[in-house]
């Protein structure tokens, strides 16, 4: 997966490049063709009545003007691309991670799923409501909690929901719908065709990265330090 991040930031960075040489022609050209009209300009004036110098002199400072912010769009555009390199990167070096996502679906397919509804207020009973592609509410009764995450685990098996994708919500004792985030593996990260970044998240889908509210460390990782031997 390393890899492939490294192709998606060297075909950015030469696609940058590219359209950097692409984009300096036309200015070439512009600054040519005005070049011209100027020195047109002042060939044919009225000789009796010459034209204010001043007013080239405005012209030509326009010109830099122009040139200049033009010269400013395409740097952000490259840095844009580098940055979404570089975001590329960082979240390929995290695939295989636990991710906590806020979400308003989740997909079972009979294992456990896990979360948290983030409750900015206590709650004495609060309900996470899930809803099937048939329109069956199925509701699930969480213990009372004060403010902040209260976990929950979903089990499909024991609740008799079948596999397929469920829109998921939170209904706190005081009646507000606090987020809910779910607990899933990142499973790739790829680009879009609009140039955007997508992750592929198990029980969820694919999602944008500021969906993500937290990264919870690979499986197995914190189990192979505890078993490892110290001196």
């Amino acid at each position: 997966m390393q890899t492939s991040s490294t192709n998606l930031f060297n075909k950015n960075t030469a696609g940058a490049a590219s359209d950097k040489v692409a984009t300096s022609a036309p200015s070439n050209e512009n600054r040519d063709m005005f070049t011209k009209l100027l020195v047109a300009q002042i060939r044919n004036q009225d000789p009796l009545s010459p034209s204010d110098p001043t007013q080239f002199v405005n012209q030509l400072s326009q010109l830099s003007q122009t040139e200049a912010l033009q010269s400013l769009a395409q740097t952000n555009s490259t840095s844009a691309s580098l940055l979404q390199s570089l975001q590329v990167l960082a979240m390929g070096a995290q695939v295989g991670s636990q991710v906590s996502v806020a979400t308003g679906t989740v997909r079972l397919d009979g294992d456990k799923v896990s979360g948290s509804v983030m409750l900015s207020a206590g709650s004495a009973a609060t309900k996470l409501v899930l809803t099937g592609a048939d329109g069956a509410a199925h509701e699930i009764t969480l213990p009372p909690h004060g403010p902040g995450a209260l976990p929950f685990t979903i089990d499909p098996v024991a609740l008799g929901l079948a596999s397929g994708s469920y829109t998921l919500q939170a209904q706190a004792a005081d009646g507000t719908a606090p987020q809910v985030e779910v607990t899933g593996r990142l499973d790739s990260v790829r680009m879009s065709a609009s140039g955007g970044v997508l992750l592929q998240v198990a029980n969820i889908g694919e999602i944008d990265p500021p969906a993500i509210t937290g990264f919870n460390g690979k499986a197995g990782a914190a189990q192979v330090a505890a078993l490892t031997p110290t001196n």
